[in-house]
């Protein structure tokens, strides 16, 4: 609990519980989430008193600011604002008997939670949806611009035009690249050289203004936002971090990071955008806006939303906050989170952002059921996915501690612009690297058709060749899905393709722009896949004549599905890199729509996790809470050693003892001149120094805050005014200044545990309970203090980790 906080008698909003600093030296705006507080607290200064008032303060009252608050950087206690909620709805609920109008106002206290989950989906369904078209257009504008409306991108331009056939649907004169514009070049190298250097300006351009803005208006846009987000779900507080200005910064630079190109996708940010929207909104309800607990099961529902409206998964995304997210989900939040999922997935689809009537780009249907042998293909490629995951995790994390302890941190900008600078100087030649990544994945899914000119259905029956050798497969009617020369060109194209966005999706995740990981991971497993399915359907159609073959082809029908093979790749990356389940199934299917491929895709999922978690526990965003030091405990990682209490507990032996309180016979001036030596965030209170019985533990804010208070109205109060912790007040002399009584803030019940309790016992507490601190007695008698950060340098020092990198950094 060494916090720095009361300095030169001043008490400074730095304070905390877990020795934190600032995140990447920036400068926070403390107004977003809580009301300011009046920071001229003058300990040890006597004041001119103002007229008395009798009573210092109750802790659930709000007539003394400040008081049941935490300052950034804390983690807040959850026992007591479940404590405080809970009498918060007695107390309504002993009203609502009274009057008409008191139970009017308990029936719209208990409707408000549902109304909240309305506006934050009606909200996040909007946001995603403009996010949605602005990224389309603007990714387009890199290659051209609508001569009908410059706002139309390229899709929606040539839907306009009559001259457009269906064989070639993305042609139309409308739509001019930037060569026959500046240039008046409609073919050869001048067109291929323009349209190049205006890709990579564009790219240059855009990445360049989304940097900028994030460092200049809003650092704490930049990355995904998922990791800051569980660790906030956890009890931590980071103001400003769900706050206004990075709404509205995050939204923008979104757009612009998306479009510029890089191997990034806007899944995972639109998770911290949903969570913007419900902290804003949750401003706006006294219920949630007062209580840090009963905000965070809010953020834990609009983390389902942002899901929901990222890939249209509305169950997924309940799923996802269940499973990866959420700290506490009690069943009161899963049907609040469906319903606001719901509601979001149902704007997103009424604005239909992507003119197809459907809320993701890539929904796709198959029709050809796969057979029970092409599970070993699909365990292969989820053994693919959880060795991508598995290293993706050791070299992103590499990069990033490279980026931290060097010189490059300071560079961000320069970074940003090169990497893009790198990414569009390669991207543009091949054909499935300039594409965005969602048209890619859209273009990896599709089951071949017979209008479809795509590369990857470069068939023999498309380009009407077909060699002697496979005239009997042809006679057959399977010669139809031999491959021709497009379907080998874009094979290596592919495979190129495949390489670089590894690259670059290891290099680009934890840039200072918005970064999502869910999409640059799909698409490398669907690659991947689509490589695979394409091998394997040739394999079948060339060999079918084969025990093994036999069965799978029919004339007229397809062998394999390659498009299938795409999906449960794409679903295999994604869960080596994030370790989802059950939440990575349900949203797989729900972008396909296909009920008879969940098998593959739990067989997928299943190896992919086991193949990861055999070379690393952590999924990617538990690696970067730890990378950054956040104070996390992880749910899933388990405590095997055989350590006590008394081998955490603090002092250790050899340093002073505890610095307590006692419950009588201390001077306001002691207690401020305790609070000015110390940084400690809270303080024991015991019966006397003689008989340290463990009476109960105040927090230091709250002290500060009802000490000044005391000075400022209660008249009398002079440094010799003695402190009560007392129910009874004490004989004094009729002479005496009159004394602070503090039990209001006292917590009578504090978690103890005895210096014989098992650590592992003391770590499921912490975890399930979501306590900052728990005192070691034995006997009744006061002997140290646990806190959660005392608990992190532990496990840290148990896995032959640095301790001292559980800081804020």
């Amino acid at each position: 609990m060494d916090n720095g906080g009361f300095c030169d008698d001043n008490y400074q909003s730095g304070s905390s519980d877990d020795e934190l600093v600032d995140i990447s030296e920036v400068t926070v705006d403390f107004s977003e989430d809580v009301p300011p507080l009046d920071r001229d607290y003058s300990a040890g200064k006597t004041r001119k008193n103002g007229i008395g008032i009798p009573k210092l303060m109750d802790l659930l009252d709000d007539t003394v600011p400040g008081i049941g608050t935490y300052e950034d950087f804390n983690t807040i206690d959850w026992v007591r604002e479940k404590s405080k909620d809970r009498d918060r709805h007695r107390e309504i609920a002993n009203k609502s008997k009274q009057s008409t109008v008191a139970l009017l106002f308990s029936i719209s206290d208990a409707f408000s939670g549902w109304l909240l989950m309305l506006l934050i989906g009606l909200m996040s369904g909007a946001l995603a949806g403009g996010i949605d078209i602005a990224a389309h257009w603007m990714t387009d504008l890199k290659e051209g611009v609508c001569l009908n409306g410059f706002w139309f991108n390229h899709e929606h331009c040539c839907w306009a035009s009559n001259e457009t056939t269906f064989q070639e649907r993305d042609k139309c004169p409308q739509w001019k690249s930037w060569a026959e514009l500046m240039v008046g070049v409609s073919e050869g190298p001048g067109l291929y050289v323009v349209n190049y250097f205006m890709y990579v300006c564009w790219a240059l351009l855009f990445a360049f203004l989304a940097v900028i803005l994030v460092r200049a208006f809003a650092p704490y846009a930049c990355g995904s936002g998922i990791p800051e987000i569980k660790t906030i779900l956890s009890g931590f507080i980071i103001r400003g971090y769900l706050g206004k200005w990075t709404l509205i910064i995050k939204t923008i630079t979104l757009v612009l990071a998306v479009s510029s190109g890089l191997s990034l996708g806007k899944e995972g940010p639109l998770v911290h955008v949903a969570c913007c929207c419900a902290n804003i909104l949750c401003h706006f309800f006294t219920k949630y806006r007062r209580n840090e607990a009963k905000k965070r099961e809010v953020l834990s529902a609009a983390s389902a939303v942002g899901v929901s409206v990222a890939f249209g998964a509305p169950i997924g995304g309940v799923l996802f906050s269940l499973e990866e997210v959420s700290y506490y989900f009690p069943l009161k939040t899963l049907w609040r989170s469906f319903f606001a999922a719901l509601v979001a997935a149902f704007t997103l689809r009424s604005i239909n952002p992507f003119g197809n009537s459907r809320l993701v780009l890539f929904y796709v249907e198959f029709h050809t059921p796969w057979h029970l042998l092409e599970l070993i293909p699909f365990v292969l490629l989820g053994i693919f996915g959880g060795l991508w995951g598995a290293f993706f995790i050791r070299a992103n994390i590499a990069w990033c501690r490279l980026r931290k302890n060097t010189s490059l941190g300071h560079y961000p900008v320069l970074e940003v612009v090169v990497v893009t600078l790198l990414t569009a100087l390669l991207a543009f030649p091949i054909e499935y690297t300039k594409m965005s990544s969602s048209e890619l994945i859209s273009e990896l899914f599709n089951d071949c058709g017979l209008l479809d000119s795509s590369k990857l259905c470069g068939y023999t029956s498309n380009s009407g060749s077909t060699s002697g050798s496979v005239n009997a497969t042809a006679a057959n009617g399977l010669g139809a899905r031999l491959a021709g020369p497009g379907l080998y060109t874009a094979m290596w194209q592919l495979a190129l393709a495949l390489v670089l966005k590894m690259v670059f999706t290891v290099v680009t995740f934890g840039m200072k722009v918005p970064s999502g990981l869910f999409i640059p991971s799909m698409a490398v497993g669907a690659i991947a896949g689509r490589l695979l399915g394409v091998c394997m359907e040739q394999l079948a159609i060339r060999h079918h004549e084969r025990d093994i073959f036999r069965g799978w082809c029919s004339p007229g029908a397809d062998c394999i599905t390659p498009g299938l093979y795409a999906m449960v790749g794409a679903a295999a990356c994604l869960g080596g890199v994030t370790r989802m389940t059950v939440s990575l199934v349900v949203i797989m299917f729900e972008l396909t729509g296909g009920l008879e491929y969940i098998v593959p895709l739990m067989a997928a999922a299943m190896t992919s996790k086991w193949v990861a978690d055999a070379l690393g526990r952590e999924s990617i965003y538990e690696a970067h809470i730890r990378l950054n030091g956040y104070p996390f405990l992880e749910a899933k990682e388990e405590f095997r050693h055989k350590t006590l209490a008394t081998d955490v507990m603090r002092p250790r032996r050899g340093d002073p003892p505890v610095s307590v309180l006692t419950e009588s016979g201390m001077t306001v001036e002691e207690v401020e001149r305790l609070i000015a030596d110390t940084t400690y965030s809270g303080f024991p209170v015991v019966i006397s120094q003689q008989s340290p019985r463990l009476v109960g533990f105040v927090l230091r804010r709250d002290l500060v805050i009802s000490l000044e208070n005391a000075r400022r109205h209660q008249e009398g109060v002079v440094s010799m005014s003695p402190i009560l912790f007392t129910e009874c007040d004490p004989p004094m002399s009729p002479s005496a200044p009159p004394a602070v009584k503090l039990r209001s803030i006292l917590d009578l019940s504090p978690f103890t545990v005895t210096v014989h309790t098992a650590m592992e016992i003391v770590v499921d507490i912490f975890r399930k309970l979501g306590l900052r601190q728990c005192l070691v007695i034995q006997n009744g008698r006061l002997l140290g203090i646990i806190t959660k950060k005392d608990i992190l340098k532990h496990m840290a020092q148990m896995a032959n980790r640095d301790p001292d990198s559980i800081l804020f950094n």
